[in-house]
């Protein structure tokens, strides 16, 4: 779903996620820009990224933010995914990771959007198995 039709996610996260539009570029390609319209601790929020890699044997991509609400308090943020088959071929497990560079010591660490992503990565869960 987050590399070929992410504009669909809204409907798997309606809480969390609002909306993604493709703004330059072919979903799922690199290169590509995709803005990211999402709630996060209460507030509406917006996220522009860059696909930065794909790897279809790692079922991977990596998003770079170029523009948005996470660059008021870092100086760098990415967002990396890998899905990998389970062993009873019964789905996958995926492992997110967060990149980022804060601009000073104050800022507070991610806990809040590491729970987003989890919340997120439950809600497409359901949402596919629903659909299966």
């Amino acid at each position: 779903m987050f590399r070929n039709i992410p504009h669909h996610i809204s409907n798997a996260a309606c809480e969390r996620i609002q909306g993604c539009d493709l703004h330059e570029g072919d979903f799922g390609t690199v290169g590509s820009v995709v803005i990211w319209n999402y709630n996060h601790d209460g507030k509406p929020e917006v996220a522009k990224e860059v696909i930065e890699a794909v790897d279809d044997e790692k079922n991977s991509m990596t998003f770079k933010l170029i523009e948005g609400d996470l660059l008021d308090k870092y100086k760098s943020f990415k967002v990396s995914y890998e899905a990998t088959p389970k062993n009873d071929g019964e789905g996958f497990v995926v492992q997110w990771t967060l990149e980022y560079d804060k601009l000073h010591d104050e800022i507070v660490d991610l806990h809040t959007l590491v729970q987003f992503v989890v919340d997120l990565s439950k809600d497409t869960e359901a949402h596919l198995l629903q659909k299966a």
